[in-house]
């Protein structure tokens, strides 16, 4: 090879469908494309996020991905065989995985190929990432096994990456690489936020679910005195029970669930504050996107992520029943919709904190511009 010829590199994640890891797939394309010969390897041809011109696409399922479970047991044998062989055939000199079966495929690569250097990347808090608690003791036993048979490992948390080692007994060299973003075209004024209002604009998205807590800001917002105007963005199976919770409290004036929504930004633009409800986190690409648009910001202090997004990961202790003031947010426990109503209300009631944390919320977002992150990103590949 001369020196000046890209080297093979593969991708591999189970689709491209709607999630944080696989946006963030989307966006490091974008830059692999000029330095390296990409292959997107999917288990299944699920595309929500665009794929940039120049990158190969290899789907080694054509059929849906909601099979009966006998049936995803055959496909998973089936995957790990496709997908050495692909290596071979392609001669890819680097394979670097996105989530846990992606990441077990390539620590049984780097088993039984020396040549091909595996990077893998655990995206969500480990020991709170899982379905049941068979899963979890799986995962205790094949993590250490395939997972030490890597180069070496990154995540987008120092939390993730202590949870690996203390709990998985994972050896290999790992880093923290944060979630990239592409900082939008239009922002809020920051100055238009120091106005006072009767009815604060306060928005969230992610799916709805028992993870996300949602139901914790209907709380917050039921327990205070003051009136909000409350979005949530997106769908998932706890809808039914938050609607009718709303309609429970009487807040159906105050709170509404708008669904699945492509342009984000055009809500989160249009809003006065974006809150983070979540039990756990792996990186909360939300909680960024809504930053770099200018949304002051209030999270609980879940892991992980929020503490390094809102406080640089100081460490701080919030006494239940109130809220910190971060360097570049506010934060609570979790599920303590006390707090949370309390931190919300010094919004509602402080413009020129909302003005503040507007402009520190863009500050704070330019560091994980895609570019900057990039950067880092090709030189642990490099390294």
């Amino acid at each position: 090879m001369t020196p000046n010829q890209k080297k093979n590199i593969a991708i591999l994640s189970i689709s491209l469908a709607s999630g944080g890891a696989e946006k963030v797939i989307s966006l490091l394309l974008k830059e692999l494309r000029n330095d390296y010969n990409v292959t997107l390897v999917l288990f299944h041809k699920v595309l929500h996020f665009p794929v940039p011109e120049g990158v190969e696409i290899f789907a080694m399922s054509n059929k849906s991905p909601k099979r009966p479970f006998h049936k995803k047991i055959f496909d998973s044998i089936r995957f790990i065989f496709t997908y050495y062989r692909f290596i071979k055939k392609n001669n890819i000199e680097i394979s670097i995985s996105f989530l846990a079966f992606p990441n077990l495929i390539n620590g049984i690569v780097a088993t039984f190929n020396k040549k091909v250097k595996t990077i893998i990347s655990e995206r969500g808090f480990p020991s709170d990432n899982v379905t049941s608690k068979l899963s979890f003791y799986i995962s205790k036993i094949f993590y250490p096994i395939f997972y030490n048979k890597c180069y070496k490992l990154f995540s987008n948390s120092v939390y993730i990456n202590n949870d690996l080692k203390d709990n998985f007994g994972i050896k290999i060299p790992m880093e923290v690489i944060y979630n990239p973003i592409e900082l939008p075209n239009k922002t809020i004024n920051s100055e238009l936020l120091s106005t006072e209002t009767k009815k604060l604009k306060l928005i969230t998205a992610g799916t709805i679910n028992k993870r996300k807590n949602q139901i914790m800001v209907v709380r917050a917002i039921k327990e205070s005195k003051l009136k909000y105007d409350f979005s949530i963005l997106g769908d998932g199976d706890l809808r039914t029970y938050i609607t009718e919770e709303i309609t429970k409290f009487k807040l159906e004036d105050q709170i509404s669930l708008k669904g699945k929504v492509k342009k984000v930004n055009e809500y989160l633009i249009n809003n006065e504050c974006f809150v983070l409800s979540s039990f756990t986190e792996g990186f909360p690409n939300a909680l960024i996107e809504a930053m770099a648009i200018g949304l002051p910001c209030v999270s609980t202090n879940c892991l992980s992520g929020p503490l390094e997004l809102l406080n640089e990961n100081q460490p701080i202790n919030i006494k239940n029943g109130e809220f910190f003031i971060g360097k570049y947010g506010l934060l609570v426990n979790n599920d303590d919709h006390i707090g949370l109503s309390k931190a919300l209300d010094y919004y509602h009631t402080n413009p020129t904190e909302r003005e503040r944390f507007s402009r520190l919320s863009l500050e704070r977002a330019k560091a994980y511009e895609l570019k900057s992150i990039y950067s880092q990103f090709n030189q642990f590949i490099k390294s």
